[in-house]
């Protein structure tokens, strides 16, 4: 059984996170600032870039490659089911990012634990939806 183009899209977004958001954080961290600096505003601007280019270009290839993409109630049930997963992640992070900014000095450690925690929700909820739609729920 082929790769449907929810499953396909899921892949390319999983990756592009992982690789992008990869380079981002072996590029700044670790710093010895305590605050984050204009060079590392340079690495996530271009992060950002990469990623939205990775992902029109790859979806556009997947969409012509796969003409079906209409999604059903199971598709939307997974979906929410990631997303339930994600949350609970980010909740978390947002918490611990609230704690870092009490005791660190700085915005460092707050920034980069946020955008770590969520990058990590993201790739829960992919991650999840991958696993279900491989399971068959």
């Amino acid at each position: 059984m082929g790769l449907s183009f929810q499953e396909k899209s899921l892949w390319l977004m999983f990756v592009s996170l992982v690789g992008v958001f990869g380079f981002y954080f072996f590029m700044v961290l670790p710093t010895g600032s305590a605050n984050v600096m204009p060079h590392q505003m340079v690495f996530f601007v271009l992060a950002v870039v990469l990623l939205v280019i990775t992902q029109v270009v790859g979806h556009i290839v997947i969409a012509i490659v796969n003409q079906q993409t209409a999604t059903d109630e199971r598709d939307r049930l997974i979906e929410l089911k990631g997303t339930r997963n994600a949350a609970y992640l980010l909740a978390s992070g947002v918490f611990l990012a609230l704690c870092a900014a009490l005791l660190t000095e700085g915005n460092f450690v707050f920034t980069h634990v946020l955008l770590g925690f969520w990058v990590l929700a993201q790739l829960v909820e992919i991650g999840s939806q991958l696993l279900l739609y491989r399971r068959g729920a």
